[in-house]
Protein backbone atom coordinates (compact mmCIF):
# COMPACT_ATOMS: atom_id res chain seq x y z
CA UNK A 1 0.00 0.00 0.00
CA UNK A 2 2.06 2.10 0.78
CA UNK A 3 4.68 2.07 -2.62
CA UNK A 4 0.82 2.51 -4.07
CA UNK A 5 0.87 5.96 -2.20
CA UNK A 6 4.41 6.77 -3.24
CA UNK A 7 3.96 6.27 -6.51
CA UNK A 8 0.71 8.20 -6.93
CA UNK A 9 2.17 10.76 -4.77
CA UNK A 10 5.73 11.23 -7.08
CA UNK A 11 3.20 11.37 -10.36
CA UNK A 12 0.56 13.85 -9.26
CA UNK A 13 3.08 16.36 -9.24
CA UNK A 14 4.35 16.65 -12.91
CA UNK A 15 0.68 16.60 -13.65
CA UNK A 16 -0.37 19.81 -11.70
CA UNK A 17 2.71 21.49 -12.87
CA UNK A 18 1.67 20.87 -16.17
CA UNK A 19 -1.64 22.41 -15.72
CA UNK A 20 -0.03 25.41 -14.28
CA UNK A 21 1.92 25.53 -17.21
CA UNK A 22 -1.10 25.46 -19.67
CA UNK A 23 -2.74 27.89 -17.40
CA UNK A 24 -0.02 30.50 -17.29
CA UNK A 25 0.41 30.15 -21.71
CA UNK A 26 -3.56 30.42 -22.40
CA UNK A 27 -2.62 33.56 -20.08
CA UNK A 28 0.22 34.88 -21.69
CA UNK A 29 -1.36 34.03 -25.14
CA UNK A 30 -4.50 35.97 -24.29
CA UNK A 31 -3.01 38.94 -23.20
CA UNK A 32 -0.51 38.66 -26.09
CA UNK A 33 -3.76 38.97 -28.69
CA UNK A 34 -5.38 41.58 -26.73
CA UNK A 35 -2.71 43.57 -26.98
CA UNK A 36 -1.94 42.77 -30.82
CA UNK A 37 -5.87 43.99 -30.88
CA UNK A 38 -5.41 47.11 -28.98
CA UNK A 39 -2.33 47.88 -30.77
CA UNK A 40 0.05 48.00 -27.95
CA UNK A 41 3.31 46.85 -26.02
CA UNK A 42 2.52 43.23 -24.22
CA UNK A 43 5.00 44.88 -21.92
Amino acid sequence: MNDLLLAAYILVWPALTAIVLIVLCVAVARDHRQAKKDNRSVV
